[in-house]
């Protein structure tokens, strides 16, 4: 029983060892999350294996697992830059981003842990700086908003794929322009509403004018050539057939032929 102490205690001590041990020795891999292991005595970062999966992962006490979010993420960025004709403009836009899985090992080992500040971040404002640039305040405000956005996107993507970063998309959330700018753009705008409305009235009236034009001028063609083809002789005959017709009516009971100055036949004695 004397001899129990001195056992125990050793045997506390190493089991305390062995649980800090084991603590030290396991990871877990949360999802949506990826683990860039750091051996410590056997080249550091490992960049030729895949990173820990999501999961209950067994390391060596000495070495480290840094994790990082591999899902998509997006960042917002704020800047001032300036047009064409050199106007400073504020511009908003975020990054849906990621990055790539399988290169996650070289990312830590060349960029680090806060990637978005040295690499992703600095790409979006030259991009966006380069882009807006060759765009006036006017375009900037109406016409050439997706344009904008997805040049932005173009000019980013080129160089952030080589940094093992893959970016979904850039959205364009806001382009804020000084007041009096804005005020001008609007106004020459309304302008412009009003002048295509008000030629649009005069299209409408000058085809509503060329319409009754051409059918006045088709019936004064047509009574024209009417007038052209009836004579004399084609009224005595047109004369002749109605008399003919009128004679057969049953209220008809004296026919006179010779009548009238032009020689046409009288029917005298209706009913």
């Amino acid at each position: 029983m004397d001899k129990l102490p001195k056992i125990a205690l050793p045997a506390v001590f190493a089991l305390v060892v062995l649980i800090i041990l084991i603590s030290k020795s396991t990871v877990t891999v949360d999802s949506g999350q990826a683990g860039v292991l750091y051996k410590q005595f056997q080249g550091g970062v490992v960049t030729d294996e895949p990173p820990l999966g999501e999961g209950f992962h067994f390391v060596a006490p000495w070495n480290k697992v840094f994790i990082y979010e591999v899902r998509q993420q997006e960042v917002l960025e704020k800047m001032n830059v300036l047009s064409s004709n050199g106007l400073d403009i504020k511009l908003e836009a975020s990054a849906w981003f990621e990055p790539v899985r399988s290169e996650l090992g070289k990312l830590h080992q060349e960029k680090g842990e806060d990637y978005i500040q040295r690499v992703l971040l600095p790409t979006i404002r030259s991009a966006a700086r380069s882009v807006v640039g060759r765009y006036t305040p006017e375009q900037l405000y109406s016409s050439k908003r997706d344009a904008i956005q997805q040049e932005i996107f173009d000019e980013t993507k080129k160089i952030v794929e080589g940094e093992y970063i893959q970016l979904n998309e850039i959205l364009v959330r806001d382009v804020t322009l000084p007041p009096t700018i804005k005020e001008a753009i609007e106004r020459k705008l309304r302008q412009e509403q009003e002048s295509l409305e008000y030629e649009f009235r005069l299209v409408t009236a000058k085809k509503e004018a060329e319409k009754v034009t051409i059918e006045a001028q088709g019936k004064a063609d047509a009574n024209r050539i009417l007038s052209a083809s009836l004579n004399d002789q084609i009224l005595r005959d047109k004369g002749i057939d109605a008399t003919l017709e009128l004679s057969k009516s049953p209220n008809t009971k004296v026919v006179v032929v010779g009548g009238g100055e032009s020689g046409l036949p009288l029917i005298l004695g209706n009913n």
